[in-house]
């Protein structure tokens, strides 16, 4: 059964989505850490050994406490066969923040520290800009490794989400009430800022969650998206009429009419379903 209540925020089982991805990061992190510390130890043996430990232990809590907001990211701009480039571009260009703030992190912990004991890092003694080029290149592959794990994560649930009996109806959460909606009732599913709004004849019912999250879910339901903001019953629509600036517009039952984009017409190109 599809719910909005068991779910999070996006529609996602919330302890798996929250918990799971992250725990899985922190734990390989925490390996990875181990390793390059004591490494560093070996290699460094006439250093302190707390040297290794702090350039570690500040990269990995910096990086694991990021990684929500990776995650964040996949969930706003999931990688889907439409929108891969678009996303692709996008989170690329997220590894330039993920790395600054990675590494206002790693300075202030860092000289803080050896100010504490009167030493001197000198993190950015070969010059400004080498430097934050070596550890952007870095970050970027720490960023890449994390969406990864979020865009998988995300994709298994989804995959469980589709292989589970499905219920003629649809749960959601509408304020503190449980509504029990049939999918033929339903003619659009539109985003509202942190919300979702279900559009029944009768009523519109308002749920806390994300498009992205609740296509995944009602696609094998006969709902399609026709907009970056929109879902619409396919059994609803009655007729297509282009319009001037190459969008749909789309005739519902009922005569309600919505706006479909010119990037989705190919999902409509089918036509009305019977």
């Amino acid at each position: 059964m599809t719910t909005g209540d068991e779910n999070g925020t996006n529609g996602t089982p919330r302890g798996e989505w929250m918990i799971g991805p992250w725990a899985t990061i922190a734990l390989v992190g925490i390996v990875v850490a181990f390793v390059n510390a004591t490494s560093g130890i070996i290699e460094h043996a006439g250093g302190h050994w707390a040297a290794p430990v702090l350039w570690e232990g500040t990269s990995f809590l910096s990086v694991v406490a990021m990684a929500p907001a990776v995650g964040w990211a996949v969930q706003r701009w999931p990688f889907r066969r439409e929108t891969i480039a678009k996303a692709a571009l996008i989170h690329f260009g997220l590894t330039i923040p993920f790395a600054l703030i990675h590494i206002m992190i790693i300075f202030v912990t860092r000289e803080a520290a050896y100010w504490s004991v009167g030493a001197r890092y000198g993190f950015f003694d070969d010059g400004v800009a080498i430097t934050m080029l070596y550890e952007w290149r870095k970050d970027a592959l720490v960023y890449a490794a994390f969406a990864a794990t979020y865009a998988i994560f995300q994709r298994r649930l989804d995959q469980r989400a589709s292989a589970e009996p499905a219920d003629p109806r649809i749960e959601i959460r509408d304020g503190g009430s449980a509504v029990f909606l049939a999918p033929a009732d339903i003619f659009f599913v539109e985003a509202a800022g942190n919300y979702i709004e279900f559009h029944t004849a009768t009523r519109t019912h308002l749920v806390r969650g994300t498009l992205s999250a609740w296509e995944a879910r009602l696609t094998a339901r006969g709902f399609i998206r026709v907009h970056r903001s929109r879902l619409v019953n396919r059994a609803k629509i009655t007729a297509l009429k282009p319009t001037p600036s190459g969008d749909m517009e789309i005739t519902l039952g009922e005569g309600r009419t919505v706006l479909g984009s010119r990037r989705y017409r190919a999902v409509l190109a089918s036509g009305p379903a019977a």
